[in-house]
């Protein structure tokens, strides 16, 4: 079944085109089979900027997040704004583990800033990205990106972490997945500098003779899709496009696409969908992919 009929059957089931509802229990979900060939196997894979468990209406709600997240019923999903013991506005909950229990999915949380505690004995303050999986993850990499701090009153371009790399094991297949958030501001010289990290970390995934590993790089790279900061990524990469358009920001009557699933080579896009909800500040782009199996 195409992406966009299935997540807009599934978003009417659950509720989240009008009122959320609460969430059904948490269950293992079933992964898909293959092709019947074998020479692809599927995968969707989706992004999510949570905005920290909050909604377009500045109400935290995990369990909304939740409910938003099981109705794209992806395999992979990338989180950007996760929130892990960080403060009051996210109730000082780990998020990460939460969605991943709720879910019934594993999780890989990479984060961007992890402070000290507000007291002795607390957990770790941090926020970040994250990767959600119903397959197995074999390993996991915290990059570092050129970043310019939000929790310094005078930051300067370094490398920070938060760029992280989970290897999935679908099918038969390693997956390189990669979760990243670019800078948000106006200026695109950071964004720029990202790019160019986001390009060297990825060719390090391949050997010698330029032969890659399959790779899908998710995120909200806060820039549209002609901008050109981001033009270094298409030359190794496919955007998968969705045919509407596929604006994401903000959620309510979006009007940028600056949420992306994107796939190197061995990878083919099937079909993309935005899904229509306000559980956050951005919607979730879902795409359905088919991923080469052999060298």
């Amino acid at each position: 079944m195409p992406v966009r009929r299935r997540i807009a059957q599934l978003l009417l089931t659950a509720g989240v085109l009008s009122a959320m509802t609460a969430p059904p229990a948490a269950h293992a979900a079933d992964v898909r089979e293959p092709p019947v060939d074998g020479r692809y196997a599927p995968l969707r894979v989706a992004t999510y900027n949570i905005h920290a468990g909050a909604g377009y209406d500045q109400v935290f709600d995990i369990q909304r997040t939740a409910q938003a997240i099981r109705a794209l019923d992806a395999d992979v999903i990338g989180l950007q704004e996760v929130d892990v013991h960080w403060g009051e506005r996210s109730e000082w909950r780990d998020l990460a583990r939460e969605l991943a229990r709720s879910l019934g999915m594993r999780i890989y949380f990479a984060p961007i800033y992890s402070l000290d505690p507000p007291a002795p004995g607390a957990p770790r303050r941090e926020y970040g990205v994250a990767v959600l999986s119903r397959f197995p993850i074999l390993s996991t990499t915290n990059h570092e990106i050129t970043r310019l701090s939000t929790q310094d009153p005078n930051p300067v371009p370094a490398p920070a972490p938060g760029f992280g790399e989970a290897v999935v094991r679908a099918h038969g297949v390693n997956v390189h997945v990669y979760a990243t958030h670019l800078d948000y501001r106006t200026d695109p010289a950071v964004r720029r500098a990202q790019v160019a990290d986001t390009r060297r970390i990825m060719a390090e995934d391949c050997d010698r003779r330029g032969r890659c590993p399959r790779q899908v790089l998710v995120g909200d790279f806060n820039a549209e899709p002609g901008a050109a900061e981001l033009a270094p990524l298409w030359e190794r990469l496919t955007d998968a496009v969705p045919r509407d358009g596929g604006l994401t920001y903000p959620a309510k009557d979006p009007l940028k696409r600056i949420d992306y699933v994107t796939v190197s080579n061995g990878i083919r896009v099937r079909d993309a969908a935005v899904a229509e909800t306000l559980a956050s500040d951005h919607r979730p782009l879902v795409a359905d992919l088919l991923v080469r199996r052999g060298s």
